[in-house]
């Protein structure tokens, strides 16, 4: 059986490598055999997948040092017949490519917006001068004029090679142990597994109204692994909360949160019950 995932392209970006790392397990754990759809945004990415023109995507969804993809949160909420089908974290690690082998030449560093925020402390440190471009990707910011000694982009070595574009500076993420946490995104809802996902928004924004929701969970001692809110867009103020907790729906205390949560809130979406897997990328190529 040969399935199809779509990913944030063009090739060289971290979400392929996440996307080729998740096709080694199908393979090895599924005997699946697998096409990939690169796609110019993430968005684009889950669109697929909803208009059913892939089977699955591979999407980032949390940084550790960034913290979440908003893209990808937002879409999920917006979608709702999308499903989280399992998740799993990869290491980061960027390195500055150029022509140049001087850093006081370089005049412009091209990048994905979350890679130069993972590289901020030392793009501070030892290029203050250069102009920070931001890029849909760290792979499209090797797209810059090939011979321009003055410019300079953050990928990944696997890109360097295969743009042939020099390593000035390895590793220059700011902190060593940076990872990102990516999600397979499909129309498949499995509910199985030992985390959930889900997102919901309140009737009125009054005093004490989130209280309640988390309530539902304490009194079930049913652990909540993150919680963080995205405004709604309809207007300042009001928004939408997400939650991670640990559980499954056929927990007879899970379902029953879920029931009362459904009852003190506006609307509520949940988007899988899955496990987190373990995949092995290789980085460096």
């Amino acid at each position: 059986m040969t399935i199809s995932i779509a990913h944030l392209g063009p090739t060289g970006t971290y979400s392929e490598t996440a996307a080729l790392a998740y096709a080694e397990w199908l393979r090895k754990n599924h005997n699946q055999e697998v096409v990939f759809g690169l796609q110019p945004s993430i968005a684009l990415a889950l669109k697929a997948v909803a208009n059913q023109e892939s089977d699955c995507a591979v999407v980032p969804v949390e940084n550790s040092v960034e913290g979440s993809v908003a893209v990808t949160l937002d879409i999920l909420w917006q979608r709702s017949n999308l499903k989280i089908l399992r998740s799993f974290t990869i290491p980061i690690a960027h390195m500055l490519l150029s022509r140049n082998t001087s850093l006081e030449e370089l005049t412009t560093v091209y990048s994905h917006p979350q890679a130069l925020g993972q590289c901020q402390k030392w793009l501070e440190t030892f290029l203050p001068q250069v102009k920070l471009v931001p890029t849909n990707s760290t792979a499209e910011a090797l797209q810059f004029p090939q011979q321009d000694l003055q410019v300079a982009a953050i990928a990944s070595a696997r890109a360097a090679q295969l743009y042939q574009v020099p390593i000035l500076k390895a590793k220059i993420n700011d902190r060593p142990d940076n990872c990102t946490r990516f999600l397979v995104v499909s129309l498949e809802n499995i509910n199985q597994g030992n985390y959930l996902s889900l997102a919901f928004s309140l009737p009125a924004n009054v005093s004490g109204a989130l209280v309640k929701p988390l309530q539902i969970f304490a009194e079930r001692n049913i652990n909540l692994s993150k919680i963080e809110s995205r405004p709604t867009k309809r207007s300042l103020g009001e928004y939408i909360f997400y939650l991670d907790l640990e559980g499954n729906v056929a927990d007879s205390k899970v379902q029953s949160a879920l029931k009362e949560l459904e009852e003190c809130t506006e609307v509520l979406n949940i988007f899988g019950n899955y496990d987190l897997i373990k995949v092995n990328p290789n980085i460096n190529n």
